[in-house]
């Protein structure tokens, strides 16, 4: 069954027009894969980002990440910061199962690469997390190395979002969140471009969700006998894909704006929360080894970045909200005595329409 969007709800969000599948995928060459345990208590798993079809490790890409509260346990983000580019597939997973997705990672990249090192250096594993223990047996560390390499295998243009692969076992807004994504069109003189955001989304308050400036977690609160009086501590991780010609120095300040878009949707960015963003061009490879030629690396003029501020904004926003509206909302999301609503049952049960 087709899932439902915002915009099948009657909200459009935001000025600027979505891609196609108005999913990070509409960057040509990214695709996204999962794993997703389901079993009782242990609900968690791996998603998987590639950034383009070739071997990346081969053909780096230009990257950038930036840190809004570091509370947070990420691998390979130093090393992005320093060199500008990009050499693995992003792995995203549960706190606690970030050593084994670097490993199942690394595994995957001395697979494709016999040369790592052997012969040239090593690699920089990409993997970021949030934590799941609410829904999850975080303690039992059920991710495996294999889990790694099947989200990869698995990757395709076309994902679901909501409670699967490393979102499973999320929350967002006090209320089931997970993967979400969303993109938007960059109509420029010399091209029309795209830029595309994932989310793993595990924060938030209800009282604080908006949707499209709508104060609509105040309207459920108010309603409530009990309302959720928990610590805001959770995390969210963004990933940003486009294909526009920008050096990673752009690219971070880009990125630097899906803030905006988290808050929007009421996101107060909490001492306990992990807010990471990475980001990454597909405009130009960068070779592994140099060929005796200078490197041309196209960018746009400053003046033209003003559009990709708001289109990792918007698309942010939304991909928060879709990570939402996406998950299935026939199923009961518990662990023990904690259990979470989706925002659709939710809406149900305080009788408030979303639209």
């Amino acid at each position: 069954m087709k899932v439902k969007r915002l915009n099948d709800y009657g909200i459009k969000m935001g000025k600027m027009e979505p891609g196609e599948r108005n999913s990070i995928s509409d960057v040509a060459g990214v695709t996204v894969g999962h794993v997703t345990i389901n079993k009782g208590g242990v609900q968690t798993g791996v998603t998987a980002i590639l950034p383009h079809q070739g071997n990346i490790f081969q053909d780096k890409l230009v990257a950038a990440t930036h840190i809004l509260n570091g509370f947070g346990k990420t691998v390979g983000t130093i090393q992005i910061n320093e060199l500008g580019t990009i050499e693995t597939p992003i792995i995203l997973t549960n706190t606690l199962s970030v050593g084994t997705a670097t490993e199942g990672l690394i595994d995957y990249m001395i697979e494709q690469n016999s040369e790592i090192g052997a012969t040239t250096g090593t690699v920089n594993p990409v993997v970021g997390e949030c934590n799941d223990m609410k829904l999850n047996d975080i303690r039992g560390r059920h991710i495996q190395t294999k889990h790694v390499k099947e989200a990869i295998q698995q990757a395709s243009a076309d994902f679901d979002e909501g409670a699967v692969g490393a979102g499973r076992g999320m929350v967002c807004y006090s209320l089931k969140g997970g993967i979400g994504s969303a993109s938007r069109k960059i109509p420029l003189h010399h091209g029309l471009y795209t830029l595309g955001v994932l989310t793993l989304t595990n924060f938030g308050q209800l009282e604080d969700l908006t949707i499209n400036n709508r104060l609509l977690g105040r309207e459920l609160t108010e309603k409530m006998n009990t309302v959720p009086n928990e610590k805001d501590q959770g995390s969210v991780i963004v990933i940003l894909a486009t294909d526009l010609p920008v050096s990673e120095r752009q690219l971070k300040r880009i990125i630097q704006r899906s803030v905006i878009g988290l808050a929007k949707t009421g996101a107060q960015i909490a001492n306990g929360s992990g807010d990471i963003m990475i980001g990454f061009s597909t405009a130009t490879k960068i070779p592994h080894q140099p060929n005796g030629r200078l490197l041309t690396i196209p960018t746009i003029h400053e003046e033209e970045i003003d559009l990709a501020f708001r289109a990792a904004s918007e698309a942010t926003e939304e991909a928060v909200l879709s990570s939402l509206i996406s998950v299935s909302h026939d199923e009961a999301y518990k662990k023990q005595s904690s259990e979470v609503m989706t925002l659709l049952q939710c809406l149900t049960k305080f009788d408030v329409r979303l639209s």
